[in-house]
């Protein structure tokens, strides 16, 4: 069954879903919130910024018109950068009546601390539970618009809305499988941003494979305390929203998150790193939420909080991690 689909934001990822959608044989809109941009995408038929030498199919519309993008949308994808989701929704929900919502974007709204489903409920009314999805799992943006084989998860509380997402991004290059659990699909999207950057801080500091893959353990454990303590299921995270997305986004070269730790491990300061990466690194603003969700919640999240320390408090990469080995002993399931 083909829909009318609208995907709501024009970097990489935002780009690449419009493009499975429309490979899909589904009509599909990009709305970006610039006219200039979107003049240059809708006329070089390119995401020069964040996919170049990815074509656009011919029948990709990009538009700055949001009224106009949403008109008569069936499945409304929301891809923007999770601390411009609320403003975006605000935006959009005069024309958010009827569609099934896809949310792409993964973090913890900064003040609120609130998961992405949760600003799009608090935006939209919990009415709106029974349209809403949210996607995630190991999903670099060039390599899904390039057609490597990828899989991800799609969450919703509603089965049959869940079911319209699945299908209408199912086929190609792209398997969406579906769960009920969107606490833990959007736990396992948000926090693994940071424990991406803590990855990339031990690649910086040259700390080896052995450190990695215990660093990316330990950050799957504290996660799950997270994910668990939100009401989420902990198996979610040995899933592709959780283990999945975590291995890619703390070993992949692609990885924004991962790029940031390493730089800080280098020895580069925050602000000089993020003036050259050109690109939204989510876990920057993730690890100040999680850190104070972890705090508000009672829940012990150890790697957040020494990359909280490393960005925000100008704490050296390799002391921070060095304390981090020198915690007390505990059982591992502890």
């Amino acid at each position: 069954m083909t829909m009318e689909t609208t995907v709501l934001g024009a970097g990489a990822f935002g780009t690449a879903l419009a493009i499975q959608l429309l490979r899909q044989g589904h009509s599909t809109t990009i709305w970006s919130r610039g006219a200039n941009e979107a003049l240059a995408l809708e006329s070089t038929r390119e995401n020069a910024r964040y996919l170049a030498g990815v074509r656009f199919p011919d029948d990709l519309h990009v538009t700055s018109d949001l009224a106009s993008a949403l008109s008569g949308a069936e499945l409304v994808v929301l891809a923007v950068p999770s601390q411009a989701t609320r403003a975006t929704l605000e935006l959009a929900r005069p024309h958010l009546d009827r569609a099934v919502l896809c949310c792409a974007s993964k973090g913890i709204e900064r003040g609120t601390l609130m998961l992405m489903s949760e600003v799009v409920l608090d935006v939209l009314g919990q009415g709106a539970a029974s349209r809403l999805t949210c996607l995630s799992g190991p999903s670099f943006a060039r390599e899904l618009a390039e057609r490597i084989p990828t899989a991800v998860t799609i969450a919703g509380e509603d089965a049959s809305s869940t079911s319209v997402v699945q299908r209408a991004f199912s086929g190609g290059a792209l398997r969406v499988y579906a769960t009920e659990d969107v606490v833990g699909v959007e736990v396992g999207g948000a926090l693994k941003n940071v424990i991406a950057i803590a990855a990339g801080i031990v690649d910086g500091l040259g700390f080896g494979q052995n450190c990695r893959a215990a660093l990316i353990t330990r950050g799957l454990a504290e996660i799950g305390r997270l994910a668990a303590k939100k009401g989420g299921h902990p198996l979610t995270l040995a899933g592709l929203a959780g283990v999945g997305d975590l291995v890619l986004t703390c070993t992949g070269s692609l990885s924004r998150n991962r790029t940031v730790g390493v730089e800080l491990g280098k020895g580069r300061k925050l602000g000089e790193i993020l003036e050259g990466l050109g690109h939204v690194a989510e876990g920057v603003e993730t690890t100040k939420s999680a850190y104070e969700l972890g705090r508000r919640l009672g829940v012990e999240l150890p790697i957040t909080e020494e990359v909280y320390r490393v960005l925000y408090e100008d704490k050296p990469a390799r002391q921070a991690l060095m304390e981090l080995m020198g915690r007390p002993l505990k059982h591992e399931q502890g």
